[in-house]
C-alpha cells in the first residue's frame, strides 16, 4: 500500500533575553488505494470504485499489476469476497469484472471493461426538417447503437458510464483583428452524451454538414472513433456586425471629443461627423436589412439599405440599429452613438517660429457645427479669415510674416447643442451653443 505523507514545519524565532525554538509537524494522508497499472489498459476514476481500467482487447498477455510495496498481497473477485484467485503482485484481467485488491489488509475496488465488446455503431445524424425553428437551435435526430457501460460497486449497486460523443460542425465567428475585422468559417464542437436520441446545437451562421464521432475512450486507447455524417444543411439564420468607420473628418488634435471606435458598443465623438454604418452580415444568407436611429425615444430615420451613412450634427445620445433578415429568421446589433456637447476656448498667444509647436492660431473645439473666424491689426484692417475649426492663421499676411505684436480677432460660431429658443447668458449674452468671443491674439516670433 502506497500512502503519500506531506509535512510542513513551521518554526518561530524570536528574541528577547534568550532563544524560543516551536516545531510542529503535520502529516497528511492523501491516498489510501494502492497503486495499481496495466501494460495494455486505461485508467480512469468513477464514482465508488478506486480504478476502471479500459482494455482495446483482452488476451493472455493483459496484465493489471500492484506496484506498492506490501508483503500480504490477495486478489478476489467481486462475485466471491472469500476466495482469492491470485497472491501475485498481477492478475490477468476478464472483461465485465471487478476485482478487489488486498494489501496488508487494505482494499482497492477494480472494475475491467474489454472496449472492443462494447464499440458505438452510430447509423445517422440528421438536423430536424423545421426551418421555422430553427433560428436559435437545430434539433439534430440520432440513430445509433451504443452498448451501456455499466459497473458494479461492492454493495451490488450498478452504476452507468457516458460515453461522450462528439458533433462537430462549421459556423462563422466574427474576428475583430485589424487584418480581419470580418465573419470567419471556423469548426464547432458540441459534446452529446450516448445513447440519446436527439440533441439540440446552436444553429450554423453557414451551410454545413454535421458530423458525429466518438466515443472518449477509442481516442484514449489509440483507435480510430467511429463517425457518421448528416446530409448536407442549409441554414436560415442571420447575423451581422455592426461597425463604423468615420469618412468625412480628418484628426484634429484641437478636437477634444474622441472618435469612434469598431470595436466598441459605443462611441463618442464631435459633431459635425459622417459616420459609414456597416452591417456585415452573413451573405447570401441575410437578405433584408433594416436601420433605424434613435435619439432617445424619438425614431431619426428608417432606412433599408445593406450599409448606412449619417451625418450627426446634433448633441444628445443615438442608438443605432441594424437588422439583417433571411425568410425565416432575423438578427439585430446595435451601437450607442453620443454627439458631445460644444465647447470652444481661444488662446491668447502664438508662435509661429517653424517649431512645430503652437505655430498656428488655432481654437480649440467640440461639436463646432458652424465657425467662422476674422484678424484684425492694430489699425482694424482685416488680415486673415477662415471658416474651418480644424485650421488657423498661420501668422502670414499675403505670404509674408507679419510683425510680432498684438492682433484683434472676432469668432463667430455654433455648436451641436445651439437652441436659439434658449435664454441668453447675463454676461456674455450668448445663447446655448452659440459662442462670440473677441479679444488680442499676441504673435510672437521668439521660441515660447
Amino acid at each position: 500500500m502506497q500512502t503519500i505523507i506531506k509535512a510542513r514545519a513551521f518554526f518561530n524565532f524570536y528574541f528577547m533575553r534568550k532563544y524560543i525554538f516551536t516545531f510542529c509537524l503535520i502529516a497528511l494522508t492523501l491516498s489510501t488505494s494502492a497503486q495499481v497499472i496495466s501494460n495494455q489498459g486505461k485508467s480512469y476514476t468513477y464514482p465508488g470504485i478506486d480504478y476502471i481500467f479500459m482494455f482495446n482487447g483482452i488476451n493472455n498477455q493483459t496484465e493489471i499489476k500492484y506496484m506498492g510495496s506490501g508483503t500480504t498481497i490477495n486478489w478476489y473477485k467481486f462475485s466471491n469476497k472469500t476466495f482469492s484467485i491470485s497472491n501475485q503482485n498481477f492478475i490477468l484481467p476478464e472483461d465485465s469484472t471487478g476485482y478487489i485488491l488486498d494489501v496488508d489488509g487494505k482494499q482497492t475496488t477494480i472494475w475491467v471493461f474489454d472496449y472492443l465488446k462494447y464499440l458505438p455503431v452510430p447509423t445517422s445524424v440528421e438536423p430536424e426538417d423545421n426551418k421555422a425553428n430553427q433560428c436559435q437551435e437545430v434539433k439534430l435526430l440520432i440513430n445509433a447503437n451504443v452498448p451501456l457501460l455499466k459497473y458494479t460497486l461492492l454493495d451490488g449497486t450498478t452504476n452507468t458510464i457516458q460515453r461522450q460523443f462528439n458533433i462537430k460542425y462549421q459556423t462563422l465567428k466574427w474576428d475583430s483583428t485589424s487584418t480581419k475585422n470580418a465573419f470567419t468559417l471556423v469548426d464547432t464542437i458540441c459534446p452529446v452524451m450516448l445513447p440519446a436520441t436527439e440533441k439540440f446545437v446552436p444553429t450554423p451562421y453557414c451551410n454545413t454538414i454535421f458530423t458525429l464521432s466518438g466515443d472518449q475512450f477509442a481516442k484514449d486507447l489509440g483507435i480510430t472513433p467511429v463517425s457518421v455524417s448528416s446530409s448536407p444543411y442549409t441554414t436560415y439564420a442571420a447575423i451581422c456586425k455592426l461597425t463604423t468607420t468615420v469618412t468625412s473628418r480628418k484628426k484634429d488634435k484641437n478636437n477634444e471629443a474622441n472618435a469612434p471606435d469598431d470595436k466598441s458598443t459605443t462611441i463618442n465623438f464631435s459633431a459635425p461627423i459622417d459616420v459609414q454604418f456597416l452591417s456585415n452580415a452573413n451573405e447570401p444568407v441575410a437578405q433584408f436589412y433594416n436601420w433605424s436611429i434613435f435619439k432617445g425615444n424619438q425614431l431619426v430615420i428608417n432606412r433599408r439599405d445593406k450599409d448606412h451613412r449619417y451625418t450627426f450634427t446634433e448633441a444628445g445620445t443615438y442608438k443605432v440599429k441594424v437588422t439583417a433578415s433571411s425568410s425565416y429568421c432575423s438578427y439585430s446589433d446595435s451601437i450607442t452613438v453620443t454627439v458631445t456637447t460644444s465647447d470652444l476656448q481661444v488662446p491668447n498667444v502664438f508662435t509661429p517660429n517653424g517649431d512645430g509647436k503652437n505655430d498656428e492660431f488655432r481654437v480649440a473645439y467640440k461639436s463646432i457645427v458652424s465657425f467662422q473666424c476674422w484678424v484684425y491689426n492694430r489699425w482694424g484692417r482685416l488680415v486673415y479669415t477662415w471658416t474651418d475649426p480644424t485650421k488657423g492663421w498661420d501668422g502670414k499676411i499675403s505670404g509674408v510674416d507679419a510683425k510680432p505684436g498684438p492682433y484683434f480677432y472676432v469668432v463667430k460660431a455654433y455648436g451641436s447643442d445651439f437652441d436659439p429658443n434658449s435664454t441668453p447668458n447675463a454676461k456674455s449674452h450668448e445663447r446655448q451653443g452659440e459662442y462670440i468671443r473677441k479679444g488680442d491674439i499676441n504673435l510672437l516670433r521668439g521660441v515660447q
